[in-house]
This record gives C-alpha cells, sequence and structure tokens, in this order.
C-alpha cells in the first residue's frame, strides 16, 4: 500500500513546488514571493523526506532538518530586512 501512496504524494508535491516557482517568478509583491520561497523550501523537505522513506535509506532525514533550519533563517532574515532594512542591529 505505502509503495503506491508514496509516489502519489511525491507527484502531488512535485506539482505544489512548481505551482511555487511559478508564484515565485510572477509574484506581484516581495511579500508573495517571500512566502512562495519558505512554501517552496517545505515542499522540497518533504519530497525529501518521501524519497528517504520510498528508498529506505534513512539516510536524507538529516538533509531535511538542515534545510529546514535553513529555509526558516533565510525567511526570518529577508522579513526582517524587508521590515527595517537591516538584518543586524
Amino acid at each position: 500500500m505505502i509503495a503506491v501512496v508514496i509516489p502519489i504524494a511525491m507527484t502531488l508535491f512535485a506539482v505544489a513546488a512548481l505551482l511555487n516557482l511559478y508564484r515565485l517568478a510572477i509574484g506581484p509583491d516581495i511579500v508573495d514571493r517571500i512566502l512562495a520561497l519558505d512554501t517552496l523550501m517545505i515542499n522540497s523537505i518533504a519530497l525529501i523526506v518521501l524519497a528517504d522513506i520510498w528508498m529506505g535509506l534513512g539516510i536524507l532525514f538529516e538533509l531535511a532538518l538542515l534545510i529546514a533550519l535553513m529555509g526558516f533563517v533565510s525567511t526570518v532574515a529577508m522579513s526582517k530586512y524587508l521590515l527595517r532594512g537591516d538584518v543586524i542591529e
């Protein structure tokens, strides 16, 4: 059962990532682009975790954690720069 569900979920997350790329390129405002980039990071984390479960390696979870950490830090930094014009006070 899981061998059927994981490729379907990976396909749906890949379509969502493509839609996020479209929003990132066409977004009318910088806030939309920041949110699209953050959502793209979440979709990439989901794809990595699903691929790791599908392959049965158990080693790509660290990569997913690193991407999650970098995605959070970059989103906070971009939002802070957008609000104040400077990242470090």
